[in-house]
């Protein structure tokens, strides 16, 4: 599936309206009064007003459309939805994931509209573009002290599985030697049929060199938790 796939992330019609304001790199609020969150992409990098003026430039004054799977608000009132601009084929989402100045997020349950954000987001990757223009834009699973500076950020670590170890409930893909201090993924025991299922059996990811994406947090070393498939990218052979 390419990019250039039309509406994949196209769900049930949420209503519509025109942009009044963006909020931040990932909502905005409509005339009506209505606040919308983008679904589907986390903020690429610490920049806010980099973010604010990507989404700007793409959606600001503009019609738009929205579409998902539930229009319930979050607890902060804000509707999540996925948002098309009037006469575009491609979603806001994909349109910033394009152009480097987003992340795709992890939280994704429909199949085809996670591919569709994940080719995006690999154009920008491949091309160098925005976020990954930045040597810092991945972060290196050899040096734990840059991931735990990212602790409560949404952060892509590169690294190959040093050793798969289970403790209790939990598996842990080990990318250092030093538990307490090094990076390392975990997995719950209940998400482990899920990534079986997808060819991605913690033991077969042993010495692969892997991206990994997810939010930081530190237990010892910095860790993050895996919870859907998605959150793993096998990037080459052993």
């Amino acid at each position: 599936m390419g990019w250039a796939d039309a509406a994949d992330c196209a769900l049930e019609p949420q209503g519509e309206g025109r942009v009044a304001a963006v909020v931040d790199a990932r909502s905005f609020r409509l005339e009506d009064g209505r606040e919308v969150r983008l679904a589907g992409i986390e903020r690429a990098g610490t920049d806010g007003a980099r973010g604010r003026a990507a989404l700007s430039a793409i959606a600001g004054g503009r019609d738009v459309t929205l579409h998902g799977e539930d229009d319930t608000p979050d607890r902060y009132g804000r509707q999540p939805a996925f948002v098309f601009v009037t006469g575009s084929e491609h979603s806001v989402q994909s349109e910033l994931l394009r152009r480097g100045e987003a992340l795709v997020s992890t939280d994704i349950a429909d199949k085809n509209c996670a591919a569709s954000l994940a080719a995006a987001e690999a154009i920008a990757r491949q091309g160098k573009l925005g976020i990954w223009g930045e040597a810092a834009a991945i972060k290196n699973a050899e040096s734990p002290g840059d991931i735990l500076a990212a602790i409560g950020q949404f952060t892509v670590v590169e690294c190959r599985v040093l050793s798969v170890r289970q403790a209790g409930a939990t598996t842990y893909l080990n990318f250092g030697r030093n538990w307490t201090q090094d990076f390392a993924a975990t997995i719950s025991r209940r998400a482990i049929p899920a990534f079986e299922n997808a060819g991605l059996g913690p033991k077969s990811l042993e010495n692969r060199r892997i991206l990994v994406r997810g939010v930081v947090s530190s237990r010892g070393g910095p860790r993050i938790e895996l919870f859907r498939v998605g959150q793993i990218e096998v990037l080459g052979g052993k």
